[in-house]
C-alpha cells in the first residue's frame, strides 16, 4: 500500500508526460504515471499517480493510490490512500478509501468515503 512516505522514482514509471507536454486523449495502464504536464481526457491505473505541483488535468482520474499536487478538473476515485498536497486545486467530487489533506489545498466537489460505514456505526432504522 502507498504511504505518505512513498516517492516515486520516474525511471521506475510506466507512463510520464514531462512538463512541457500537452496532450488530449484516454491513458489506461497497469503501472505507475507520472503527469508533470497537461492532459484532457481520462486517465486509468491499476497502480500509482503523482500528478506534478504545475500538472494541468481536464479528465477523471481512477488509479490504486495517488498523490495530487496540480490542478485537477475532474472526478477522482482512488481505492486505496489519496495525498492531496498543498499547491492541489481540485474542481470535482472525490471518492477514496483513506485521505490526507495539507493545509492550503483548495477542494471544490463533494468527498465520499469508499470504505462506507461499519455495521456497529450505521444509523438505525427503529422508530
Amino acid at each position: 500500500m502507498f504511504s505518505k512516505d512513498k516517492k516515486i522514482e520516474i525511471k521506475d514509471a510506466e507512463t510520464v508526460i514531462g512538463p512541457s507536454i500537452k496532450v488530449k486523449g484516454n491513458f489506461h495502464g497497469e503501472g505507475d504515471i507520472v503527469i508533470e504536464g497537461n492532459v484532457e481526457g481520462s486517465i486509468k491505473t491499476n497502480s500509482f499517480l503523482l500528478v506534478g505541483n504545475k500538472a494541468k488535468i481536464i479528465a477523471d482520474i481512477e488509479a490504486n493510490d495517488a498523490q495530487v499536487g496540480g490542478n485537477v478538473t475532474g472526478n477522482i476515485k482512488i481505492k486505496g490512500y489519496l495525498e492531496i498536497t498543498a499547491t492541489a486545486k481540485i474542481i470535482g467530487d472525490i471518492e477514496t478509501s483513506e485521505i490526507s489533506i495539507e493545509k492550503g489545498a483548495i477542494i471544490n466537489g463533494k468527498y465520499t468515503m469508499l470504505k462506507g460505514l461499519s455495521e456497529n456505526h450505521k444509523p438505525s432504522s427503529d422508530k
